[in-house]
């Protein structure tokens, strides 16, 4: 028995050995990130038959167990990949709209300067100096604008370098746990420093998109991003790579492959900081590219079209301010074609109506024979009509074929403002090309009060123009839509007819209005540039508030504050969703936390329980140690 309790003893001594080690690691890596929990787990000994007896052998450590709930590190990686996307597009909006608010006021402020310009204008017509003052006020305005599109582009340019550094450490993840995987297999997943490694780079990987984790029967586990792309299978490793846009090379795009083969990825399945990024991209920062470049046109039609409403200094018919909005530099961007495209149509859109213009692109589609249809971001599809090689029918915009052929299944994406921000400037040098003065529409006094007319603009070169001095009546007739023109003299320049609303002949362009029929209204536009007159000056301070944009229902200035309204409103919903998801995360911390962390109180309790059985188990030994003494002694 004496040998038996000295046995006893030493099993007690080993046992109490590894409870001390293993709450000694525990308090030790009380600070370490993703450690888990550890416990030595103690069973009895099979006992030992003496005579009709059974008297215990003993104990030992059966397990180190590593206390890890599966339900609770899911909750957690759903957590953190929702606080990242959070938090990831929280930032974005926050530096865009920083943009929107700080630099981007130089574009209000200069549409502004250019108004008061033009109101001074109004009151001085000839002064050469207040000419000079609205030019620079149009050139800081095209410079506002121009340097606007630079800052989104910056952020494009940051959103992309951000995406592919996203990726470059997915792929670093993913071979550090293709490395752990073919460790974890050795020891059959047993080992907890190698199964806390593992935890701690699948929680990283929960930052950047959602994870799913399939453990499996040796030991290791596969990773799948975004419930549908393979990153880890076993120890096989994918990797993830960025690629050009398609169809805009400037807007990467995510793939993954393994081997030689590649599937490019949907980042709408992804969440966490990278679908965020995506998010962010495609829903905010182009969209409001494209209406700072819907601003940018309305700026350029609205001031190049008013000047062709009136004479300048020189006597002439007022010449563009800004660039034309269908010149090749206003147009860059509008059209981009899907590489898999087997046609070679190559297409041009150019602007026909600034107003009908919703600032968003569209994906043009050809269905063999002759269908083709336009579908915008809602879905809507609308059908074109081909009238020799231009499709009509798009919302204020029509797209021309200028060469090749489409195939059966071609799509383009139609971004119809895009480039316009970048590529406006002012074509104007001379302040006397401002066309302050304005032709004199008089209304024949025999008119039946039927009808009224808007002059729309005057073309100098085009075929029998009177020329600037010169008179031309219109007669009217609305049931036929017809018109005759006559000079001065009341001489016959020849009849026509007309769509309504709109008369373009002999170099005059305008609509008209009719609330009842009239036989032969007559308006007789005087071209007269007296000196003094500032008729059209006054008409261009007002286009500060017409409602020239998105039908008809929006200013200019309306444009901008719009897409800078919806910028701040997404900002601070951004905000909202932050807390939110800190709020869902920081309870699933908790909850892993409260089972796996490091209690230091309860492992100060342990050790001392534990430094008491080793004690006590010595002393066992110690006393097994004097009965031996005792009995050799009485023998000798």
């Amino acid at each position: 028995m004496s040998m038996d309790l000295l046995n006893i003893a030493r099993t007690g001594v080993l046992a109490s050995q590894s409870q001390l080690a293993v709450t000694s690691n525990n308090i030790t890596n009380a600070n370490t990130q993703g450690y888990h929990r550890q416990v030595a787990e103690q069973s009895s000994l099979e006992s030992q038959r003496f005579g009709n007896s059974f008297y215990g052998a003993g104990t030992y450590i059966t397990d180190v167990k590593r206390i890890y709930n599966d339900y609770a590190a899911r909750e957690l990686r759903i957590g953190q990949t929702a606080v990242s996307q959070a938090e990831t597009t929280q930032v974005k909006m926050g530096e865009l709209d920083q943009l929107f608010s700080q630099i981007g006021k130089a574009v209000p402020q200069g549409l502004n300067d250019l108004f008061a310009g033009l109101n001074s204008l109004a009151d001085l017509p000839d002064d050469i100096g207040i000419r000079g003052t609205v030019l620079g006020n149009a050139g800081q305005l095209a410079t506002a604008l121009n340097q606007m599109q630079s800052h989104l582009d910056g952020q494009m340019k940051q959103t992309n370098d951000q995406i592919s550094a996203i990726t470059d450490r997915i792929n670093e993840i993913s071979n550090e746990l293709g490395h752990l995987n073919q460790e974890l297999m050795k020891s059959q997943g047993n080992d907890s420093q190698l199964l806390d490694k593992q935890d701690a780079l699948i929680q990283e990987l929960s930052e950047y998109s959602q994870v799913n984790v399939i453990p499996l029967e040796s030991g290791a586990k596969s990773i799948m991003l975004g419930g549908a792309v393979m990153l880890v299978s076993g120890e096989v490793s994918m990797q993830m790579g960025s690629t050009t846009g398609d169809p805009y090379p400037g807007e990467l795009r995510i793939t993954t492959s393994a081997g030689a083969q590649s599937l490019v990825i949907d980042p709408a399945k992804m969440g966490g900081s990278l679908g965020a990024l995506f998010e962010f991209r495609d829903e905010t920062l182009i969209p409001a590219q494209l209406e700072l470049g819907q601003l940018a046109l309305g700026v350029a039609d609205a001031f190049n079209e008013a000047q062709s409403q009136g004479f300048d200094l020189n006597g002439q018919v007022g010449s563009d301010l800004f660039l034309d909005i269908n010149d090749p530099k206003m147009t860059v961007g509008r059209v981009g074609d899907f590489a898999n495209n087997t046609g070679n149509a190559a297409l041009r859109v150019n602007i026909d109506d600034v107003s009908a213009l919703t600032g968003e692109s569209y994906e043009l589609s050809f269905t063999a024979p002759a269908t083709y249809e336009l579908t915008d971001n809602h879905g809507n599809v609308t059908p074109l009509t081909l009238n020799g090689t231009e499709l009509s029918g798009g919302d204020g915009f029509t797209i021309n074929i200028d060469s090749g052929a489409f195939a059966s299944g071609d799509r383009f994406e139609i971004r119809p403002t895009s480039g316009a921000a970048a590529g406006i400037s002012v074509v104007m040098t001379d302040p006397k090309g401002i066309a302050a003065a304005g032709p004199t529409i008089t209304a024949d006094s025999t008119n039946s009060g039927n009808t009224a007319i808007t002059l729309n603009a005057m073309d100098a070169s085009a075929p029998g123009f009177p020329g600037v001095g010169a008179q031309i009546t219109f007669e009217i007739d609305t049931t036929t839509n017809s018109y005759e023109a006559f000079d001065v003299a009341g001489t016959s320049l020849g009849t026509g007819t007309y769509t309504a609303p709109t008369i373009d002949a002999f170099g005059m362009n305008f609509d008209v209005q009719s609330s009842a029929g009239a036989l032969a209204d007559r308006f007789t536009f005087d071209l007269s540039a007296a000196e003094g007159n500032n008729s059209n000056a006054v008409a261009m301070a007002k286009l500060n508030e017409a409602k020239l944009m998105a039908g008809g229902s929006a200013t200019l200035s309306d444009v901008y504050e719009n897409t800078k309204l919806q910028v701040g409103g997404k900002s601070k919903a951004a905000q909202v969703a932050l807390g939110s998801a800190e709020a869902v995360f920081s309870q699933a911390y908790s909850r892993v936390q409260s089972e796996s962390g490091v209690n230091l109180d309860e492992e100060a309790a342990n050790l001392m329980r534990f430094q008491q059985a080793y004690q006590a188990s010595a002393r066992i030994m110690t006393t097994a140690n004097e009965i031996f003494n005792t009995l050799f002694s009485s023998v000798r």
